[in-house]
């Protein structure tokens, strides 16, 4: 039987630029061999997060939504976002990107994720851009300038996805295409080659043929509209309209600069 390093190696998807996987397991996995990781989480972690940056707030991610978050934030001196159906007047924060926009104004915010922070934290040496429908195009522009997406400077698109009750990974509809709209984006500017699995994400997404209305008819969509989030869904579908692309520095994502047209 090979040993376990061996076996490891199979899966980083070497000799590909652009690369996909799912999961802060997934990220860990190529974050060995990746110049850079982008985290999509379309509902709703990287779209809070470009709603938040789009505003001028540093977004502090953070894998876990217990009593070490709030110590977390008074670290920082930074506001803490709750869940969804936490939101009050005294903490109107949380990771509904409809509640962000409507939210006061805050430079530095805490946004608690099981899945998008935990992919951010899973990335060691590897830059972090968070990445959603909102901003593909952008966030294609902004990594095939600095040069990744190539043999010599590999990136990994890593799709979130959801929990099922037993803490399993639910790969989720949003984020592969999602992932898919960057990985076109990327291919369209040169980037390349693509893995296998990178090429698969760009075919949902591109032989998708109405994105918003696939995402607010899928399994998550439906959940949120029925929960009244149903805003969430809309924004997060807003295909292209951000020029944002948050870039993890210091431990917060930030506007990274020099984006151009």
């Amino acid at each position: 039987m090979p040993d376990s390093t061996a076996m490891s190696d199979w899966f980083l998807q070497q000799g590909y630029g652009v690369r996909f996987e799912w999961g802060p397991t997934g990220a860990r996995q190529l974050a060995q061999d990746a110049a850079c990781l982008v985290v999509v989480d379309v509902l709703s972690f990287t779209t809070s997060v470009t709603v938040a940056v789009e505003a001028g707030t540093r977004v502090f991610p953070y894998a876990w939504r217990d009593e070490t978050a709030s110590a977390f934030a008074r670290s920082k001196a930074a506001a803490l976002a709750v869940g969804r159906r936490a939101a009050t007047s005294s903490s109107p924060w949380s990771l509904s990107p409809a509640a962000l926009r409507q939210a006061p104004f805050t430079a530095r915010l805490v946004l608690p994720s099981p899945n998008g922070s935990a992919i951010a934290a899973a990335a060691g040496d590897s830059s972090v851009v968070a990445a959603s429908l909102r901003n593909a195009t952008a966030v294609g522009r902004w990594l095939t300038r600095r040069g990744y997406g190539t043999d010599d400077r590999p990136l990994a698109v890593i799709a979130a996805g959801e929990r099922w009750p037993d803490g399993s990974l639910r790969p989720a509809l949003e984020d592969l295409l999602g992932a898919g709209a960057i990985i076109a984006e990327l291919e369209s500017r040169g980037a390349g080659p693509l893995s296998p699995e990178a090429a698969a994400a760009r075919a949902c997404f591109t032989h998708t043929p109405d994105v918003a209305v696939a995402v607010a008819a899928c399994s998550s969509g439906i959940e949120l509209a029925r929960s009244g989030f149903a805003d969430d869904v809309v924004i997060a579908t807003e295909l292209n309209a951000s020029a944002i692309v948050p870039v993890l520095t210091d431990g917060a994502f930030n506007h990274g600069t020099g984006t151009g047209s």
